[in-house]
């Protein structure tokens, strides 16, 4: 614990589509439960998903994660980026394609950034089927800056290439 920080929720979204995809991101949600000065608060489901980019590529299963951190966003970022690496993530070969892990910070409540390293809210999040419906399962009343509430954002994009595990 940081002496004097506060507490801050952010979420995260979680995809893989190799190497056992349903175990990559259960793994992933044990490593977010170990990073420090932050605790998991929440986890959906897992989700099978069509792939977003090349179709020729294995279904992903997506998920999300709600956090409470002192960490500050690019701290907060850092470790993530340091969970893909220690769990054996490359850069795919084309945008969008297969990967082992894939650890995207969606939000941090309180915070907008426009760097080239960190948007926050993620900029497209309110398009995507994979993270509203896993992100509507934990925190269906979030509201999204500029967008509405999560559970009204799901409900108005297609359900299709989307189940439930």
């Amino acid at each position: 614990m940081i002496p004097g920080r506060l507490w801050s929720p952010a979420y995260v979204a979680l995809g893989s589509n190799l190497s056992d995809p349903a175990q990559q991101v259960r793994a992933a949600f044990d490593r977010l439960a170990q990073l420090p000065d932050t605790h998991l608060i929440a986890r959906s489901r897992l989700y099978r998903t069509a792939p977003l980019g090349p179709q020729d590529q294995p279904e992903f299963v997506n998920a999300c994660a709600g956090l409470i951190t002192q960490l500050e966003p690019e701290a907060l970022l850092a470790a993530l980026v340091a969970i893909e690496r220690a769990m054996g993530k490359v850069p795919p070969p084309v945008r969008w394609g297969a990967r082992v892990i894939d650890l995207d910070l969606l939000l941090y409540v309180g915070e907008r950034r426009a760097g080239p390293g960190l948007e926050l809210p993620h900029p497209r999040m309110h398009e995507r089927n994979f993270v509203l419906y896993p992100l509507a399962e934990i925190a269906p009343s979030l509201e999204l800056p500029g967008r509405g509430r999560i559970a009204e954002l799901a409900g108005r994009v297609d359900g299709q290439g989307l189940s439930a595990l």
